[in-house]
């Protein structure tokens, strides 16, 4: 059985809609500054005297503002507001522990969201490094050396992106010099920069290649990055061992096929 359609004007029926509404917010008692609806229902400030619930109370403490982080002028862009005190991180820490249905009370515990925060300042510290500065410094008197410099076995440890769990491994990079050659341990240094960030390996292999790329203007650069990821290993389909190999070609390593197979050469130990 169907319902009668309403033959009411739209009209009508509008308005009848504007009047029941009316009658329900003249029921209410919002209070605006002390303000709002009498007895008799008449709204005194319009919907101004309506308390928002957004705005910030003002209960006399003061109000902590993080100041913003170094990293929100370098890699990777978007960081642009302050980070959470020290406090509110170990706080966070005491809750994901009562989350995974422990106790951050007992003794055991007690210190852990303080060390927590501490190891994350090392775990993460790549986001306050610019990675374009370490490579600013370049010898030139090389006596014209502008042969390959290969770096390898450069280890590593990161997080994923997707489960913060970690991922390890090594680096290989390889460049042909063009107006002198940098410091060896800065290439380490680019390595760990980003590694110490919340990464995915096929980005952290590009970022390498980039910044080698962008400062020092070789002819060619080479990055090459095998890695054992644990969130692969501890969860989901849970098989350790397996390995991951990244890999980015710029300049005379990407057009030419040789010496991308002499990069691999040397890398496997061909220079043994």
């Amino acid at each position: 059985m169907y319902a009668k359609p309403d033959s009411t004007p739209m009209k009508s029926r509008i308005a009848r809609a504007g009047d029941a509404m009316d009658a329900a917010l003249k029921s209410l008692s919002y209070q605006g500054d002390g303000q709002g609806f009498d007895r008799n229902g008449i709204d005194r400030q319009g919907l101004n005297g309506m308390r928002n619930d957004n705005r910030p109370v003002d209960d006399g403490r003061p109000v902590e503002v993080a100041p913003e982080p170094a990293s929100a002028t370098r890699v990777p862009d978007g960081i642009e507001t302050g980070r959470p005190s020290r406090a509110e991180a170990e706080a966070a820490v005491r809750t994901l522990l009562r989350w995974a249905g422990d106790d951050p009370a007992r003794e055991g515990l007690l210190d852990t969201p303080a060390r927590v925060t501490k190891a994350y300042e090392q775990l993460f510290g790549g986001y306050s490094v610019d990675a374009e500065k370490l490579l600013e410094r370049v010898f030139e008197e090389v006596e014209g050396y502008s042969d390959i410099v290969l770096v390898r076995d450069i280890p590593f440890h990161s997080h994923c992106e997707h489960h913060m769990v970690p991922f390890m491994g090594l680096a290989h990079i390889a460049y042909y010099p063009t107006r002198g050659v940098v410091g060896l341990s800065k290439l380490a240094r680019v390595v760990d920069t980003f590694a110490r960030r919340l990464q995915t390996q096929e980005t952290m292999t590009a970022q390498i290649a980039d910044v080698i790329e962008s400062i020092l203007k070789p002819r060619g650069v080479a990055v090459m990055v095998e890695a054992e990821h644990l969130c692969m290993a501890m969860r989901g389909v849970q098989k350790a061992g397996v390995s991951t190999i990244t890999s980015q070609f710029r300049g005379v390593f990407k057009d030419n096929a040789n010496e991308q197979v002499r990069f691999l050469t040397l890398v496997r130990g061909g220079a043994k």
